[in-house]
């Protein structure tokens, strides 16, 4: 009898109630981690957002994970205080975890648990509150762009600072919070940024359940003041005119003020419902990914001839260049047909003694690809003992090259549709020189079909690259223009290194960086208006 697959999907919200307080100016930041059990061993399935100063946190950030009814799936959450970026656990504050079944969890609706230390042992009164739902097919997402407008002051010495959250309403009656936008420092008519939220996320697919806008005013020390809010649907949200506004009411003010009105409206710039295609449609439909490497090659790299370069080629075990190439490319190269990668070179001196930031590591300008990420690493090694590692570190003109590449496959795309998308992995061993021109390279390639993730190596201080990445905040060139999408993702190596490991590391980065490329993606088509080309028009292999 074959296998059978999933019964289905659940998404899975987290809720705790008295978390331990670890920080002693302030309160814990808490993130809960799902883990799965896997072959004996536990393996990380996703974290939630990081919570500031809050011993109640209602995480927005979910779960989606497949059920099997025949199946005993075990299931670990635990509960840390965060106090970094990095990925790994340790160095951060443990409060609490519990383990059960996915059976347990869908069946308690809601499932509620004490949360243990290690030994099993209850953390005080610290608790744990896990909502199940099954997610149903629709592919239905809510474009969503709303602003207030008189909203109340709640700051003595300024104006508040609004952000807006998302509500639905769960099966057993509470309300779960499904979005938060950003915080619209000291203003009481802000407009927050355009988002995106899934319609099974915002309303379980129901246009006619009831969801939640409240307003808050932000706080530093986590002590956010409700300003008011208000219950909709999402179809009364479809159907609203541009400009409609909602009363944000504050329920407890209403009760003791008989003559308040309001403090203040929530309105509706845009809210629009689309069919949104997955990223695997497009890989049906015969979207390939393109896959290219760019390599530094500056002095402050080391002299490859000593031990402690960071291009030293070590026979027993890779260094991080060789490592990230291998692990980023393994997952790449399974949708790409021909398996030809241009690997390319910046801040080297060449044999006939130009410095030269974008050359072809196997020096075949004509014919930059090498066969396969085995093809690759070989090229590597081979330019390592050809160049003269020299300056600056110019990373523009690689994107540049990929960039024209990914405008030539935009220009086709009205007669081919959806059929090519870049991926460039970028690896440096340190801070940018050109800066601002790499900013305006990343501004032009955001309008087209292309990606760019990239690794620092080594040692260097790499906190100036997050500017790269635009999860804090919106890139902008140096004009002001803006970024038209999320398409760069910045991590240091060292954040996954395990020096026991190699292996380990190296495919944990990889799970990392390649974790937005999907969305980025399925964000490029939609914005360009292209749907996935029918699977039936790919001719499938002989046999």
């Amino acid at each position: 009898m074959a296998a059978r697959g999933p019964m289905s999907k659940v998404e899975l919200r987290i809720s705790c109630r008295k978390l331990k307080n670890r920080d002693t100016m302030s309160k814990s930041d808490p993130c809960a981690v799902l883990f799965m059990e896997t072959g004996g061993t536990w393996v990380e399935m996703g974290r939630t957002e990081n919570v500031q100063n809050c011993l109640d946190p209602d995480f927005a950030k979910c779960y989606t994970v497949e059920y099997m009814f025949e199946q005993v799936q075990k299931v670990k959450v635990a509960v840390y205080d965060l106090d970094n970026n990095t990925p790994q656990l340790g160095d951060d504050d443990f409060l609490g975890q519990i383990e059960c079944s996915l059976g347990q969890i869908v069946a308690g609706r809601p499932f509620m648990k004490a949360l243990e230390d290690k030994k099993g042992k209850p953390i005080g009164e610290s608790k744990i509150l896990i909502r199940s739902e099954e997610v149903k097919d629709g592919g239905e997402v809510a474009m969503c762009t709303f602003f207030a407008r008189k909203l109340e002051n709640k700051d003595f010495m300024g104006k508040s600072d609004p952000y807006l959250e998302i509500l639905k309403q769960s099966s057993d009656g509470g309300w779960l919070v499904v979005h938060r936008t950003e915080v619209v420092k000291n203003n009481l008519n802000p407009r927050w940024r355009p988002f995106q939220l899934p319609l099974q996320s915002l309303c379980g697919g129901d246009k006619t359940r009831t969801v939640k806008f409240d307003v808050y005013d932000w706080d530093s020390d986590g002590s956010h003041d409700i300003i008011g809010g208000f219950t909709t649907t999402v179809q009364e949200l479809i159907d609203a005119p541009t400009g409609k506004e909602f009363p944000c009411i504050n329920q407890e003010k209403k009760a003791k003020k008989k003559k308040y009105e309001n403090s203040g409206y929530v309105g509706v710039d845009s809210f629009k419902v689309q069919k949104v295609a997955s990223f695997l449609e497009y890989i049906y439909g015969g979207m390939q990914i393109n896959f290219t490497v760019g390599v530094d090659f500056t002095g402050s790299n080391g002299d490859p001839r000593q031990p402690q370069s960071l291009h030293y080629i070590n026979p027993y075990q890779p260094n991080q260049y060789q490592q990230a190439i291998q692990a980023v490319g393994a997952v790449c190269q399974d949708y790409d047909t021909d398996k030809l990668f241009p690997a390319l070179g910046f801040g080297a001196k060449l044999a006939d003694g130009q410095v030269s930031h974008e050359f072809a590591m196997n020096f075949n300008p004509q014919n930059p690809y090498c066969a396969g990420i085995h093809g690759i690493l070989e090229a590597y090694q081979n330019c390592i003992i050809k160049v003269q590692l020299w300056g600056p570190t110019n990373a523009a003109p690689i994107i540049y090259h990929v960039a024209r590449f990914a405008d030539a496959a935009q220009r086709e795309e009205q007669a081919k549709g959806a059929h090519a998308y870049f991926v460039l992995l970028l690896l440096t061993d340190g801070v940018l020189t050109d800066f601002d021109e790499t900013r305006k390279a990343i501004v032009y390639a955001s309008g087209l079909p292309m990606s760019i993730i990239i690794v620092g190596v080594g040692s260097a201080d790499f906190s100036e690259m997050n500017v790269l990445d635009g999860d804090d905040g919106i890139l902008k060139d140096p004009t002001g223009r803006p970024i038209q999408r999320d398409i760069v993702q910045f991590v240091p190596f060292r954040d996954f290194q395990r020096v026991s490991d190699p292996v380990a590391s190296a495919v944990e980065l990889a799970r990392h960086v390649l974790a937005e490329v999907p969305q980025q993606v399925t964000h490029y088509y939609k914005m360009r208006g292209l749907a996935p080309r029918p699977a039936a028009q790919q001719q499938a292999p002989p046999m």
